[in-house]
């Protein structure tokens, strides 16, 4: 058993806030790739985060003519999937007091890729399914009920799992700029 929460210490200030400010608990997460040797088609970097600057390789998967020598996006999807997880996971055990001796989140994302090749115009251009497999190991006194509520509060609160599960609106904004010189190859 915790002694204390250390997350319940961080949260407790945070959610009296919230509770007079609504507007302080809306962030932003971002992403952003600035395309650097545009001749290779396979290719980029995302960097991650504005404050922490994460530039992440990012490759494409053989399956679509690519190398798959880098994570690609199926991955980046996967790995947000897996991490959002297992992090809620952490700080909802550490908030019951439950110890956790080991965790296992695998997210996988199975899509067929005729769509997105324009091979069959009726395979939709998206993941088909997505799962998760958790494995986590508990001290034999957690009793099952509890076990069961930090999963379920897990799943409620893991906002890449909820996010895909409600299908949020992406609204795209493209701005096509023309240069007057043609690119030297």
């Amino acid at each position: 058993m915790i002694l204390n929460s250390i997350v319940k210490e961080r949260q407790q200030p945070l959610n009296a806030n919230y509770l007079i400010d609504p507007k302080s608990a809306w962030i932003t997460d971002v992403a952003e790739i600035e395309g650097k040797n545009l001749s290779d088609p396979f290719h980029t970097s995302v960097c991650i985060n504005d404050e922490l600057k994460v530039d992440f390789p990012i490759g494409v998967h053989r399956a679509v003519g690519g190398n798959h020598d880098f994570p690609n996006s199926g991955d980046l999807l996967c790995a947000a999937l897996a991490s959002c997880f297992e992090t809620a996971l952490r700080l909802i055990a550490n908030r019951l007091q439950i110890v956790l001796y080991k965790t296992k989140v695998r997210a996988t994302a199975d899509v067929d890729v005729r769509g997105t090749l324009r091979v069959d115009l009726n395979v939709p251009v998206c993941f088909q399914t997505m799962g998760l497999k958790i494995e986590v190991t508990l001290s034999n006194s957690v009793k099952e009920e509890m076990a069961n509520k930090l999963i379920k509060a897990t799943e409620q609160s893991c906002i890449v799992l909820q996010t895909l599960l409600k299908g949020t609106p992406v609204h795209v904004d493209a701005k096509i700029l023309y240069c007057e010189n043609e690119p030297i190859t």
